[in-house]
């Protein structure tokens, strides 16, 4: 069995900026040469998350619109009043979404679903630059 993490970067504008990874995620997979495991994808930090959905910007408004709905970014949270960052809203989204996904290969390849892309989800207040943990497990 092998295992390797590597550890992409991206550069997010926050305020809910959802961003399809997949075939970041998929490179670091062939370049892996493992043929057959799990790959896990992992965002560092609480205010972020993992997902998957059909990339496309009717759902990309839907997903927007949801989190809004969830989480309103313009509520009071105790969060606010305890670190004066007026980003409660934004942990919330996060904890809902969840911090990482793990998606099972063969030959190389992802079992994703046709439409299936895996998205970073910033919901900060502001712009980020965000630690995505790819670690993939398999022989």
């Amino acid at each position: 069995m092998t295992v390797i993490n590597e550890t992409l970067t991206f550069s997010t504008r926050g305020r809910c900026d959802l961003i399809n990874i997949t075939e970041h995620v998929a490179d670091v997979l062939t370049r892996s040469g493992i043929r057959q495991g799990t790959v896990t994808v992992f965002v560092v930090g609480s205010t972020a998350g993992i997902t998957t959905f059909e990339y496309e910007p009717g759902l990309i408004k839907d997903m927007t619109d949801l989190y809004e709905k969830i989480a309103p970014s313009k509520s009071s949270y105790s969060h606010d009043a305890t670190w004066g960052d007026a980003n409660g809203f934004s942990h919330i989204r996060a904890a809902f979404t969840g911090p990482s996904l793990t998606i099972p290969f063969e030959d190389g390849s992802m079992y994703l679903g046709t439409w299936q892309q895996i998205v970073l989800a910033d919901f900060d207040n502001r712009p980020r630059n965000r630690s995505i943990v790819v670690n993939i497990i398999g022989g």
